[in-house]
């Protein structure tokens, strides 16, 4: 039964390009048409437990497979296996072939609903789950100069990650309307890339808060080399306790920090932003969107990834900063820039593959290859996006036109 349910699965869902499933009785089937762009992909499982596993949940089912070494890649790698399934259900045309059972559906959604508190306690445990796994392994995926582990700007006469990643950081760093001597807050510093990029080049004074222990003691490590310990600190600290703190700041930045809210907490994290920017201060929040409507967190993501972790609407984000008389001044929707910065990290982890291995093994390698084409391809298919969204308590903090961002 479930290898047939599988059969009318992929041959709904595989039209351009081709896919081969040897099945664990040995019978092959193919699905699709050899098409231009479209990759590939020969598949064998080793039991015959896969097909149902893949048709409650395609996809916690199959990384899940893939992950035991139940689901062998043939031909082909991760990346194309996904772009492939990703590129025959694109958004934009209103399919969802890769939509989990119903039952899979009504279970997540009142899962992902009890996670989304995100306290103080359950915020640092779910931070410490994806990036206190160690610096070391994105040490081999990130850009070596920057450490920025969101997406990058790829602009004209951009090729190399590093390119990229500098091309943001400038880029965001115009949308803040800075002015030597101004104070920052970094909410999710991270490595502590952007603090050290703001101190450096604006001559400003950067607070940078994360929940990571990790990042906290390498980017003070970081701060040190650069030569910026006097204009940079890095705390490890929960936003609501800086809010707390009675503390106001010239400009607060935050990249890929929003995702690990939680949806019951949006209105919470601006109500602190409101508390803690200046009466002329400029805002500026980067993070990963959803194009449409809001939605869900996927049982892979929530139980692997980013447990926690939502990706907001736009319509959601700036209905929750509107309550506290955040103005959004700029809205900027970044489309494909997130889907190469994490084609560009895939290749480093295939790159390095051997030292990921010894770092954790192979099963946390293949978890890890198969997030990231997850993340690249949903991007590229999917109805992911980046947004940047400018904002100012009072509307003459910044220039009435844009113009200014084209400067320099």
């Amino acid at each position: 039964m479930s290898k047939r349910l599988l059969d009318r699965f992929l041959s709904r869902g595989v039209k351009q390009g081709r896919l081969g499933v040897v099945f664990a009785d040995g019978s092959a089937s193919t699905y699709g048409v050899p098409t231009p762009g479209f990759p590939e992909i020969v598949l064998r499982f080793t039991d015959a437990q896969v097909p149902r596993n893949i048709i409650m949940d395609p996809r916690l089912g199959a990384a899940e497979a893939f992950m035991d070494g139940r689901l062998v890649i043939e031909e082909g790698d991760v990346m194309g296996l996904v772009s492939l399934l990703r590129a025959n259900d694109r958004w934009e045309r209103g399919n969802n072939n890769l939509r989990p059972s119903p039952l899979k559906q009504l279970l997540n959604r009142v899962s992902f609903a009890a996670e989304q508190i995100n306290n103080r306690v359950g915020s640092k445990q779910n931070v410490a789950h994806h990036y206190d796994i160690g610096n070391d392994l994105y040490a081999l995926m990130l850009d070596a100069e920057h450490w920025q582990y969101s997406c990058a700007y790829w602009g004209e006469g951009v090729t190399t990650l590093a390119e990229a990643q500098f091309a943001k950081l400038a880029h965001i760093a115009k949308k803040l309307a800075l002015s030597p001597g101004q104070t920052v807050l970094d909410i999710g510093c991270g490595w502590g890339g952007m603090a050290i990029h703001l101190a450096q080049h604006h001559d400003v004074h950067v607070t940078g808060i994360t929940l990571s222990e990790e990042q906290a003691a390498l980017a003070r490590d970081r701060v040190r080399e650069a030569g910026v310990a006097d204009k940079v600190t890095i705390l490890l600290e929960d936003y609501r306790d800086t809010a707390a703190s009675g503390r106001r700041f010239d400009r607060i930045v935050s990249v890929g920090m929003f995702e690990h809210v939680g949806r019951a907490q949006f209105e919470t994290f601006f109500e602190a932003c409101a508390r803690l920017l200046e009466d002329d201060g400029v805002m500026l929040l980067h993070t990963i969107g959803r194009m449409g409507s809001p939605g869900t967190t996927d049982a892979f993501t929530r139980k692997y990834i980013f447990p926690g972790g939502y990706i907001p609407a736009l319509s959601e984000t700036v209905a929750a900063s509107e309550k506290f008389r955040l103005i959004a001044s700029d809205v900027e929707t970044l489309r494909l820039h997130y889907a190469k910065t994490i084609r560009a990290w895939y290749a480093n982890c295939m790159t390095h593959r051997e030292a990921i291995i010894a770092l954790h093994d192979e099963k946390f390698f293949r978890m890890w290859t198969f997030y990231l084409a997850g993340a690249a391809t949903v991007f590229e298919h999917g109805n992911m996006c980046n947004y940047q969204i400018q904002y100012i308590r009072d509307r003459h903090a910044v220039p009435t036109t844009r113009n200014y961002l084209l400067k320099g």
